[in-house]
């Protein structure tokens, strides 16, 4: 089974805009990235010569520079493309999905694309016909932005007279051309009252493939439905003259499965699906359905029994923490090769948005900037790899992958966790047409080996011990009495004995004025005790991250500081932190340094920001600096970026924080407007009015050069702010 891969490269119309993909990762402007491809093991890339790209202004007027350079790299580098002409888009300006010349239009463009590459075998025309025809023509998210049922089934058949009529084209210059055909593969559950509903559901998602096949014909499901809306002579035309895929594409998520329900109470904040008349609404099975769901192995045997073709994973992606990537991927590729024992003819899976995707949390309606990681991470503008490039070159050559005991893990979706508070299980609607699948192989949490996290009394490492449990990593959380730091003897028997994956400091003083009275007890919990981790993790062949922060500085650059920057600490506090950033990389050159602000959290009320809710619920003045300059970081998302990259295996030092510069003053400000509080109420004061002990840097913001990974401290605010009061996280 081989692997393939391809970069999300959506180009879409909303109203008069194209988002474009490409553009938004930078892949435009990066021919190299191909080479990285190359790397992971690909035998196939997806790969866009895209109508709306090569001719944007008239028909005819084709540039194929861009792609001119690419497809001789990919030839140079040995990696076959499988293009693709439309990519959920609806054609150039001068055109649309609904209109009779889309279909002429993307054959002229075939044709110009395959003069041009006669040495292409592999071609996808137009990208999940069915799909974007639901998304641009029933619930209106995109161009033509229409809400009519019989105008998406004209965008439908649109797509599929152009991919005929393109693969004829394409096959007049090459005859040995296939068709990889591409679309959604789910299923739909429901609730009793719904069955009908969801019977429609499952016969329509193979209509781009029936079609194609010629198989949608008197006695077929949709004939019917078709015929009556006034297609069925186009319906004869296509089956008269089919082009049977010689690749079934199948494109599955996480969210791919559904469930009707008329319970529309039931789900707070879902509105009624727009196909439904406001009767139901259309959520994800997997938040909805207790018990197993059909899955991927289950679909992809549904649709080799049914064409008996040649089948692939065109898509697989998962958009959430590093772990969760891979074990979805991996479990998709175990389902694969087990579908393949059954008899099914599986030649690949596909690492789907290997640079991530932008905005695709909103249906790429709008240009937000959200970002989701891919088997690449381009927050930094050049493509990093992360533990998904690890997995998948240890798949493609055969071996253990990396965290293999980690991955072997249930993610989210086989947990209870993954369900609502409303889901209950609706009685047996429409059931799969073949077994269930058995549940992919995992290990019991004990056997695999932990991450131990130091500091179980503090904020961060309660914080560590909250989200791995939610991750479902593996973790040990310790106490001096366990662990002490400053004491080799005592580090080396915990090691030995929890035999952990990884060691995270989070151990250590943090009291700044404290330790401007108490420099020694300072210094040996902060640079003694990290130093003996890192040579015990040196020694051991594990992982290591421990934690700096941002008073290394003096605040006199006038801008927010990168890790390249010279340190100059103005106190005590800072001098152990940057000391031990020496003393850990001296030691230990694959350690990871993380540098980081000041905290806050809904689960810990010893921080400013529960302090300024707390009197400014109760009407106090609150003081709070207005000349001392903070980047504000929110403990939940340092965390979550954390594990990334302890799992990416990333060294040297990394600086997280809450995206923004704001004074304390402002900080308090932001967060009393957001609760809806009265930012009056905020006194800003001088900073040295206030007495401190120990000096702070005037202005120590911080930013990276390898990317901003945590959000916008605004939206931190809001997140703090739904979440608190909330109990602390328990230690374990």
């Amino acid at each position: 089974m081989q692997l393939w891969g391809g970069c999300e490269y959506t180009v879409n119309r909303v109203g008069d805009r194209f988002f474009d993909q490409s553009i938004r990762s930078g892949h435009h402007d990066r021919i190299g990235d191909l080479e990285l491809f190359a790397g992971l093991g690909l035998r196939a890339l997806r790969y866009p010569v895209l109508w709306e790209r090569v001719s944007p202004r008239y028909p005819g007027q084709n540039d194929f520079g861009w792609s001119d350079e690419r497809l001789a790299e990919l030839r140079r580098l040995d990696l076959r493309p499988i293009l693709g002409l439309v990519h959920h888009g609806s054609g150039p300006a001068y055109t649309s999905l609904v209109e009779d010349s889309f279909a002429p239009g993307l054959a002229a463009h075939a044709r110009a694309t395959a003069e041009r590459y006669p040495w292409v075998q592999d071609w996808t025309p137009v990208n999940e016909p069915l799909t974007t025809a639901r998304f641009s023509c029933l619930y209106g998210h995109w161009y033509p932005h229409l809400l009519d049922e019989d105008a998406c089934w004209l965008a439908l058949l649109n797509q599929i007279d152009a991919t005929r009529a393109a693969m004829r084209e394409i096959r007049r210059v090459n005859p040995a051309a296939r068709l990889v055909q591409t679309e959604d593969l789910g299923f739909c559950h429901a609730t009793p009252p719904l069955v009908r509903e969801a019977a429609f559901e499952n016969a329509r998602r193979w209509l781009t493939w029936d079609l194609l096949c010629g198989e949608v014909v008197p006695g077929h499901p949709m004939w019917t439905l078709l015929a009556e809306r006034g297609f069925a002579q186009r319906l004869q035309a296509i089956a008269d003259d089919p082009c049977p895929p010689d690749v079934i594409g199948v494109n599955h998520y996480l969210t791919s499965e559904r469930l009707i329900d008329h319970r529309i109470t039931r789900y707070p904040g879902v509105g009624p699906s727009a196909e439904s008349g406001g009767r139901y609404v259309n959520v994800e099975a997997i938040r909805a359905v207790p018990g197993a769901l059909v899955g991927i192995e289950a679909l992809l045997l549904q649709a080799w029994n049914r064409y008996r073709r040649p089948l692939a994973i065109t898509e697989c992606h998962n958009g959430c923490t590093r772990e969760e990537q891979a074990r979805w991927f991996l479990q998709v590729w175990r389902a694969a090769q087990r579908a393949r024992a059954h008899g099914a003819e599986v030649e690949a899976v596909t690492a789907w948005s290997l640079l991530g995707a932008y905005d695709w949390d909103r249906l790429v309606m709008t240009d937000a900037g959200r970002y989701e990681c891919g088997v690449f991470d381009m927050r930094a503008g050049s493509p990093r790899p992360t533990a998904m490039a690890a997995l998948l070159r240890a798949l493609v050559r055969g071996d253990r992958p990396l965290h293999a005991a980690i991955l072997d893990m249930p993610g989210w979706w086989d947990s209870d966790r993954r369900l609502w508070p409303c889901a209950s299980p609706p009685p047996p609607s429409c059931p799969p047409a073949v077994a269930e699948p058995a549940p992919d192989p995992t290990c019991a949490q004990m056997t695999a080996r932990p991450i131990l996290v130091t500091g179980k009394s503090g904020t961060l490492g309660r914080m560590f011990a909250h989200v791995c449990d939610l991750r479902g990593l593996p973790f040990a959380l310790t106490d001096r009495r366990v662990l002490a730091i400053h004491d080799t003897d005592s580090v080396a028997a915990a090691l030995d004995q929890l035999e952990p994956a990884a060691v995270i400091n989070t151990a250590g003083l943090v009291d700044i004025d404290r330790a401007e009275a108490e420099p020694e007890l300072c210094f040996a919990a902060n640079v003694e005790g990290p130093a003996n981790l890192a040579r015990a993790c040196r020694d051991r062949g594990i992982g290591f991250v421990t934690f700096s922060s941002d008073q290394v500085f003096d605040g006199a650059k006038g801008s927010a500081y990168l890790e390249g920057d010279p340190t100059s600490p103005l106190n005590t506090y800072g001098r152990s932190k940057a000391e031990a950033e020496r003393c850990v990389l001296d030691i230990n050159p694959e350690a990871l340094v993380i540098r980081t602000a000041a905290f806050f959290s809904p689960h810990d009320v010893h921080n400013f920001a529960v302090h300024a809710v707390e009197a400014l619920r109760a009407g106090r003045p609150f003081a709070a600096a207005q000349d001392n300059f903070v980047s504000p970081t929110y403990v939940p998302d340092l965390v979550d970026a954390a594990l990334d990259l302890l799992l990416d295996g990333e060294s040297g030092i990394r600086h997280l924080a809450s995206h923004g510069r704001l004074s304390w003053a402002e900080f308090a400000q932001r967060i009393a407007t957001a609760a809806g509080l009265d930012p009056a109420l905020v006194d800003p004061v001088e900073a040295a009015s206030l007495s401190l002990p120990a000096e702070r840097p005037a202005d120590a913001a911080l930013a990276s050069e390898h990317g901003q990974l945590l959000a916008e401290i605004d939206d931190a605010i809001a997140r703090f702010l739904r979440d608190y009061p909330a109990s602390a996280p328990q230690a374990c």
